[in-house]
């Protein structure tokens, strides 16, 4: 048989010959993650359950991101939790907050996900980990604490929906754009249950961070997975880390086998010429409500954010601080970064980047999910419009139910802080 790169995945950690699209498997996870809201809740499942000792203690991985720093005594007690469990089966990838950061950006960065991986997560955003040609999906607490117990997971297969993205990318457009670009045109339920493969020539020039962000954003399509063919960008990218022991040649050979069949049977095929698509903003309260940044001049900001496991990469960040350079924000508007991990925070300080945000009136944040779910460090009032690069924009999404958020990418998002109303960068 002919298959998809998640087919081929999945089937891979199968102990199965075939496998077809709706069909209900047993797999075995290359990592299972969970973090201060979601693994507390599977921690509890496991011990009632009476299991003493996890599956395997380095294929676990544990990030207090959500409401860290605790931010109340509830969610203190959530990351002890963590901590405790951690230390009990001595699970080597639990990351304080020191060490720590926004877990769908650290877990890449430390080398922890690779192509071909089946990974698992009690946190929606999971299918992060696809922009380096991995399954990865999310599951709920339950799903987390059998996979504590044994490292499997039940699966349904979905089918495999293709997006080709053809021309060149202008100025100022990048993954943040074509995904929101891709959601407006197929949905909030447009890809439901199904895998989303990203190619074409603008994926192939696209870098990683960018691919990180639209492989996050699946979900907000309802996809299961966001996946792209891993190629030369992806080996540079692994190699990168300064604890890779992965050897060229050996891992050149495997990526060669992590693509499509020719034949492979696709749900369906969207194909788009993407050199016209300026940059992009949804509006509220679905992120496919999507408009294009110079329409929306008349909408008056409160605050801005700036970071997330979206948009929190030092490319998204150095992008922020070009526009910010030499400039101060709109008198009266709140400017909130917050680097993804804290090897981006030890960047941006490296660079100067730090000390742009704050001259030009923002606030600096060590890395935490924060604001992104309405969590802390910038909950909204009622009444308060948010510009944020951030993935979801629900009603009471970032505080407030009687509060607007608005999602860009973060070119928009900086010249915006400067003019207090949603600017096209250009229109500075």
């Amino acid at each position: 048989m002919d298959y998809t790169i998640a087919e081929k995945i999945l089937l891979a950690h199968a102990d199965k010959e075939e496998i077809r699209p709706d069909e209900f498997i047993e797999a075995n996870v290359d990592l299972c993650l969970g973090n201060d809201i979601t693994a507390p809740l599977a921690i509890e499942e496991f011990k009632k359950a009476g299991f003493a000792r996890v599956f395997n203690r380095n294929k676990i991985a544990l990030v207090p991101d959500h409401f860290a720093p605790a931010k109340d005594l509830r969610s203190a007690n959530q990351c002890k939790l963590l901590a405790d469990f951690a230390r009990e089966q001595k699970i080597k990838n639990y990351f304080e907050v020191g060490c720590m950061g926004i877990e769908h950006a650290l877990l890449p960065e430390l080398g922890l996900v690779l192509p071909g991986d089946l990974i698992i997560g009690a946190d929606s955003h999971t299918c992060t980990y696809g922009a380096l040609g991995c399954y990865s999906t999310g599951v709920g607490s339950t799903d987390l604490a059998r996979a504590f117990v044994d490292g499997k997971v039940w699966l349904k297969v979905p089918h495999s929906v293709k997006f080709i993205y053809k021309g060149k990318l202008k100025k100022w457009v990048g993954g943040k754009d074509l995904i929101l670009f891709t959601i407006g045109k197929i949905g909030v339920d447009g890809a439901s249950y199904k895998s989303m493969e990203f190619s074409g020539p603008v994926i192939r020039n696209l870098g990683m961070d960018g691919r990180f962000t639209m492989s996050n954003m699946a979900i907000e399509a309802g996809a299961r997975a966001g996946i792209i063919e891993p190629d030369d960008i992806t080996l540079k990218y692994i190699q990168q880390n300064p604890k890779s022991k992965i050897k060229n040649r050996k891992y050149k050979s495997k990526l060669k086998n992590l693509k499509s069949d020719k034949d492979a049977v696709y749900e369906r095929t969207y194909e788009w010429d993407v050199s016209d698509l300026e940059p992009i903003v949804s509006c509220p309260h679905l992120p496919g409500n999507t408009k294009f940044a110079a329409e929306l001049g008349n909408v008056k900001l409160d605050q801005v954010v700036i970071g997330s496991c979206t948009n929190g990469r030092i490319s998204d960040l150095r992008i922020a601080a070009r526009i910010l350079r030499g400039k101060k924000i709109k008198t009266g508007l709140k400017l909130i970064v917050i680097p993804a991990t804290q090897n981006i925070y030890r960047q941006c300080l490296k660079e100067g980047l730090v000390d742009i945000f704050v001259k030009a009136g923002g606030v600096f944040s060590t890395p935490t999910c924060g604001p992104c779910l309405g969590g802390h460090m910038g909950i909204l009032a009622e009444g308060e419009i948010c510009l944020a690069t951030t993935n979801r924009n629900f009603i009471g999404r970032m505080g407030s139910t009687k509060s607007f958020v608005y999602l860009s990418g973060p070119a928009v998002a900086a010249a915006s802080a400067i003019t207090g109303v949603i600017t096209h960068p250009d229109y500075l």
